[in-house]
């Protein structure tokens, strides 16, 4: 039987599309989306008419018309923690994506909520895999020193597993057998922990950790950050975390190209911003090995920024002695999203449902 998926992929800086006829990927498009423009809504929310309109243009764009397509798959996050895997997107799913119940306002969230829209106006199924909201952690990645407040599992999940599992294969290793360090480094950079088929531990880009990035914060100094809300807004500074940070509140782009190019004409300010993200990426990675024990099997770069070379030659210098690197430049999103669903469809693999409850239900035997 032949089925047409269309994935639907928003980021922080762009919305992706891949339209599939079962394996084969009849054509991928995206839009950059500079953060003057998605900053003019005030909510990640309030994106969806603006991204819903940009799909449909670039859907018309290919002679395709959406009510031929079978099922729509949308990346996801913001909802309750859930396990790994492919779950079908129902109300449950939806409404609590919308409320942001897990606390991460990312633009993926975009994917459920943009799908559901489309899954409504033509009466068919939609699908989501592998969210940013995914938690496989271990204990040691949830406590904090506050007692009532963890660290939660947000991160480009998606991505972090597919790179993961692809280059256990190109290892000849099963991806149940490995330790690998993965960074993700894009309009968001997050790093992750892979212990044995689980990412045991990760950063939380657009929660205000890790390095920052053409759009993130990253790691700010708590006192330095509470001295900075006293003159301006939580709210303000919330938005900083995942949309208005970085590049965007250091430059007033999000777009690389234009920082990296102030770089390679010398520019001292933009070498500055340039070399410390690689220095901070560098650091996150030596973070996570830690957490390996040292024992890595490899360190996978991936991600849009993988297209410059000094940011592979940076992380190369600083952490090529924990283990070898290997660079999967872009993302491996789409067809691990199309691929797994249309395993679902065959009948080869099993959705499952939103439950709407956290993964994590507390540490066992141990109270605060």
């Amino acid at each position: 039987m032949e089925y047409r998926l269309l994935v639907i992929n928003p980021g922080s800086t762009s919305t992706k599309i891949s339209l599939f006829v079962n394996e084969k990927e009849v054509f991928c498009k995206s839009r950059f989306h500079d953060a003057p423009v998605l900053l003019q809504y005030p909510h990640v929310n309030d994106q969806v008419p603006f991204r819903y309109q940009v799909i449909l243009d670039m859907l018309e764009e290919e002679n395709c018309d959406p009510a031929s397509i079978d099922v729509f798959v949308g990346r996801g996050g913001s909802a309750c923690t859930q396990p790994s895997g492919v779950t079908k997107i129902d109300q449950k799913l939806y409404d609590d994506t919308l409320a942001a119940v897990g606390g991460s306002e990312h633009a993926a969230k975009l994917g459920v909520l943009l799908a559901w829209r489309f899954c409504q106006a033509f009466n068919r199924p939609g699908y989501t895999l592998n969210p940013t909201n995914v938690d496989e952690f271990c204990d040691y990645a949830r406590l904090t020193g506050i007692r009532g407040l963890y660290r939660v599992s947000h991160s480009h999940f998606l991505n972090h597993k597919a790179v993961a599992e692809y280059h256990a294969k190109v290892m000849g290793k099963p991806y149940e057998e490995c330790n690998l360090v993965t960074a993700h480094i894009d309009g968001g950079v997050t790093t992750g922990a892979h212990s044995r088929g689980r990412m045991i531990d990760g950063s939380m880009g657009a929660d205000g950790e890790g390095p920052f990035a053409p759009t993130r914060i990253g790691y700010v100094p708590v006192l330095e950050l509470l001295d900075y809300i006293e003159a301006h807004s939580v709210d303000e500074v919330r938005r900083m975390c995942s949309r208005a940070g970085g590049f965007v509140s250091l430059f007033g782009t999000s777009n690389s190209d234009t920082v990296h190019a102030l770089v390679e004409q010398g520019d001292k300010k933009a070498t500055l911003v340039w070399n410390t993200m690689i220095y901070q990426i560098c650091k996150s990675i030596g973070e996570m090995s830690t957490v390996l024990c040292g024992k890595v099997d490899a360190i996978v770069l991936t991600g849009g920024l993988m297209r410059f070379a000094d940011i592979t030659e940076g992380i190369r210098e600083r952490c090529g002695w924990i283990a070898p690197i290997a660079v999967y430049p872009g993302e491996m999103e789409q067809e691990t999203m199309g691929l797994s669903v249309l395993k679902v469809l065959r009948g080869e693999a099993t959705a499952m449902t939103y439950s709407g409850q956290n993964v994590w239900q507390g540490f066992e035997g141990v109270t605060f």
